[in-house]
């Protein structure tokens, strides 16, 4: 399978056409950003490792019922995928209070929340990807609601599959953000599961091993890809 014309860059992401009408290549760059791609900077083998974890866990929750865009990994940096329509909402899941919540909500980052809280953000850069609720994204129609009840019902189940497969690996899944898009009429989980879209702790020192690393000049950022990769791999 071979890369034709490139139809999207993102911040950390390229994907291309191939000779398959339903099919895309997504190609995982080194490039890092944050806060709304005010900071910018790179993060050597980001991509290479990210792909790798994205598919380990794209087959991991394939294996457990949940469908993805995910085909297979072509290589390093490549991922064969469903051609898919983004649903331009942004799914987050929280278990314990960091980033975003922490600061909206004038509370201590570290703290276990009594029930996983699921978020809706619009997925739109120049609005700074503001929190919304269903209510919101049907008025918009950015999704109908069988589309809305699919995504939460599924979310919830991912974050459960995801909390175990990290606990069993020393990793504390803090919160992540998660994206899907249609597919033939169906709604599948797209884009990627890695420390760039997920809130690592190590779980006995609760050492961040993900992009807070990079966001609050912590140091030692590609180690701690590096240390997830090992993790999942191990």
């Amino acid at each position: 399978m071979e890369k034709r014309k490139q139809i999207y860059e993102g911040k950390a992401k390229k994907v291309y056409e191939t000779d398959d009408p339903d099919l895309f290549i997504q190609e995982f760059k080194d490039d890092a950003t944050a806060f709304d791609a005010k900071k910018r900077g790179t993060i050597q083998q980001k991509g290479v490792v990210n792909n790798k974890i994205s598919n380990i866990l794209f087959n991991m929750l394939e294996s457990k019922g949940i469908k993805t865009h995910f085909v297979k990994q072509l290589d390093e940096r490549n991922m064969l995928i469903k051609k898919v329509e983004i649903v331009p909402l942004e799914v987050t899941i929280r278990n314990i209070v960091a980033g975003g919540m922490a600061k909206l909500l004038a509370l201590e980052e570290g703290i276990t929340l009594g029930e996983p809280v699921f978020e809706y953000h619009y997925k739109k850069d120049s609005l700074h990807d503001p929190l919304i609720n269903d209510y919101h994204a049907r008025a918009l129609k950015l999704a109908n609601q069988e589309e809305l009840e699919f995504i939460e019902k599924t979310s919830f189940i991912i974050n459960d599959l995801l909390k175990s497969f990290f606990d069993k690996k020393g990793l504390i899944l803090v919160d992540f953000k998660l994206e899907f898009g249609r597919y033939k009429g169906k709604i599948l989980l797209a884009d990627e599961i890695s420390p760039d879209t997920c809130r690592l702790w190590d779980k006995e020192t609760r050492k961040k091993l993900d992009k807070d690393r990079f966001r609050r000049d912590l140091g030692g950022i590609e180690d701690a890809y590096q240390e997830v990769l090992r993790r999942v791999t191990g």
